[in-house]
């Protein structure tokens, strides 16, 4: 076996007790290339002794020495544990459904080096680097997505990293398709020997669980931002109340995520001449005398909007704790058994069970998609006539009764369906998974989290949240540019000229489906995120 790979100046190491999210998302989408930090290899190489000592004197051992699950009761011979680990890859090869995305691979892949790296599963510092050394080049194992309970770990997924490193599937390497065993080789690797427990430690985990989950967490917090942008546009498309968002209000109901939202709104609409105060939208409307008088317009704007913060203040509130569940998750030896070198043992457990993400992704998924059902009635007022203060129906220009294209056109009409048509999916995909345990392996695994699906449940609420959020953006832009954007507040405005850079304004019908694309990739970059937090108000 070869030693540990030579060192390169790295940009992250790992240790298993200190990566982020944002390292991950660094990796996961930025190409950040990582290693095994030096001072992780003394525990490791101590587990791997205390494995190899406990073999020699023929204790069973969980998946070593046992077999695996209900055939825990059958103990084989040292000599036949190496060829133990590799027919564990072969036999959970049998997952389905579509691809794992590229960023979920790279995530799972660095998750489950960095719990390997901890150092209490018994492997050596050559897996962790073998597997790093994949990570860095890019060469991913195809996962398919369905096949795991999230309970023994995500035992199916995992195996094909395992087998990918044994260079036994097929991997994405450049964007192209290729044998492992041919992108090893390429490499300058032959197929990695696995050696007892290693095998099952590389797929006995939740990695595959928290790579969605992780990158879920970290899309919905711009997320929470972006709904405050779109809130604050929505508010001056309709010529709203911004006193709806004055800090003595969630002063009085003090709910963290709740006061960070009316913050966030408050700042996007200071200085705006289209959503006042409402002492500035009553100046000079008083009763005169008079015993009755029909206001100009309500006091109070409806819930999608003066509500808006206790919605979305429900996500920042659920991310605050779900984005410290998966940091703990990132950061722990979730296989098992664990080799507890300092008393000399190895225990057993059940780490590898995926009840907390799957917990967090349920309570994820529900507050996301009542983000969606936000949005989607936000745009509902922005585009109807009978609620939008004036504006054209379904946002088409400005077209006189004697213009030739008078009454042909229909504006916004497809987007609001298209939206709620994803709203609706969003809702169903809210259900919880967790709940839905199914006992498995003969009785062996009779209490599963489910949290698998969970997390990849939450995804697609996330993406369908960014899709949302992406005709909400090109409504509300289209809704400035009828009102006149120099009216708008110098935040909303430069968040409206972000827009237009790649989106044109819609002066008569035609196919959005690019435009929603465009508005969603820039979503996806941040930049929507980092410019609302900079016109937040001042915290006080």
């Amino acid at each position: 076996m070869t030693s540990v790979l030579p060192r390169t100046e790295l940009q992250l190491e790992i240790d298993g007790g200190s990566l982020t999210i944002e390292d991950l998302v660094a990796v996961a989408r930025g190409g950040l290339e990582t290693g095994l930090a030096r001072h992780a290899l003394p525990r490791i190489e101590a587990a791997r002794e205390l494995k190899r000592d406990l073999i020699e004197r023929e204790v069973p051992i969980y998946g070593v020495t046992t077999g695996f699950g209900d055939s825990a009761h059958r103990q084989i011979a040292p000599a036949k544990t190496a060829a133990l680990q590799h027919n564990v890859l072969r036999d959970l090869g049998c997952g389905t459904g579509q691809t794992a995305a590229p960023d979920v691979t790279r995530a799972t892949m660095l998750l489950r080096a960095n719990c390997l790296a901890k150092g209490n599963s018994g492997v050596r510092a050559e897996l962790i680097e073998r597997l790093l050394a994949l990570l860095n080049a890019d060469v991913l194992p195809l996962i398919p997505e369905r096949g795991s309970c999230g309970a023994s770990g995500d035992l199916v997924p995992l195996s094909y990293i395992g087998s990918a490193i044994v260079g036994e599937v097929d991997v994405l390497h450049h964007g192209q398709q290729r044998h492992a065993a041919e992108a090893l080789a390429g490499l300058g690797f032959e197929p990695f020997e696995l050696e007892a427990k290693e095998g099952l430690g590389l797929v006995n985990g939740t990695s595959f669980i928290t790579a969605f989950s992780a990158l879920a967490v970290a899309d919905a917090r711009d997320l929470a931002d972006v709904s405050d942008l779109c809130t604050a546009m929505a508010s001056e498309a309709l010529l709203g109340n911004r006193g709806h968002f004055n800090a003595f209000l969630f002063e009085a109901k003090a709910h963290p995520g709740m006061l960070e939202s009316a913050r966030v709104i408050r700042g996007l609409l200071s200085e705006s001449q289209l959503a006042l105060d409402s002492e500035e939208i009553f100046a000079g409307e008083d009763l005169g005398g008079r015993e009755y008088l029909e206001l100009h317009r309500q006091v109070q704007d409806k819930y999608s909007i003066r509500c808006a913060p206790h919605i979305n203040g429900m996500l920042r509130d659920t991310l605050e704790w779900a984005w410290r569940w998966v940091e703990i998750e990132m950061n722990s030896s979730d296989d098992n058994p664990l080799f507890d070198s300092d008393s000399g043992r190895v225990q057993s457990g059940g780490n590898f069970y995926g009840g907390h993400m799957g917990q967090a992704m349920d309570s994820l998924k529900v507050a996301l998609a009542n983000l969606c059902d936000l949005m989607d009635r936000q745009l509902e007022l922005v585009v109807d006539e009978k609620f939008n203060a004036g504006l054209t129906p379904n946002l088409i220009p400005f077209f006189g009764p004697e213009h030739p294209e008078a009454g042909l056109h229909h504006g916004f009409k497809g987007m609001q369906i298209s939206c709620s048509a994803m709203t609706a999916e969003a809702l169903k995909l809210s259900n919880p998974a967790t709940i839905h345990s199914r006992s498995t392996e003969a009785h062996n695994q009779d209490k599963v989290s489910m949290a698998t699906i969970a997390a990849r449940d939450a995804r697609s609420i996330v993406e369908l949240t960014q899709n949302i959020a992406a005709i909400h953006l090109l409504a509300v832009t289209q809704a400035l540019d009828l009102r006149g954007p120099d009216k708008a507040s110098p935040v909303t405005r430069a968040a409206h000229d972000l827009v237009r850079a790649r989106v044109p304004f819609m002066d008569r019908d035609r196919r959005m489906d690019e435009d929603i694309r465009a508005v969603t990739d820039l979503i996806r970059s941040g930049e929507l995120s980092r410019l609302a937090r900079a016109g937040a108000a001042p915290v006080i």
